[in-house]
């Protein structure tokens, strides 16, 4: 039989404490919501609706593009999206040391945008698609 857990993340093999623990649920919804308004605002550059009044001109699903790009292209440049790094958090794999890969990163995204994964927590308050993936939030700093 195995010991419980004491703190969120020991499972995974992260520290309590400091760099490389994991990221509060708080500051992971934070990075989401900053990534989220910042692909809408990109996307309404772009692409408005058109249509009347306020709801008219918002981007609609064209936010996605943007959203997408930014986990894509950040994860894989900078191990982070830019929501991510305004609250000092990064992506990493907690199967090995090794930077998080283009397939991983895909799939995560997707996972992300089906919503559902996300809001799915293990007990160590890693979402489905975090664990799917073998990756955590951390805090980078």
């Amino acid at each position: 039989m195995t010991a419980p857990q004491t703190y969120r993340g020991e499972r995974i093999g992260l520290p309590r404490t400091g760099a490389g623990s994991l990221a509060p649920t708080g500051a992971r919804l934070g990075a989401f919501l900053v990534d989220a308004l910042a692909s809408s605002l990109v996307a309404a550059l772009f692409a408005g609706g058109g249509g009347d009044g306020f709801a008219g001109a918002l981007p609609g699903s064209w936010s996605l593009v943007p959203l997408a790009v930014d986990y894509l292209v950040g994860v894989l440049v900078a191990g982070r999206t830019l929501g991510m790094y305004l609250l000092g958090l990064r992506l990493v794999r907690v199967d090995r040391t090794a930077p998080v890969d283009p397939v991983r990163v895909a799939v995560r995204t997707v996972l992300l945008f089906l919503l559902v994964p996300a809001v799915v927590f293990d007990r160590d308050g890693r979402g489905m698609h975090d664990r799917l993936t073998d990756t955590a939030v951390v805090r980078a700093r």
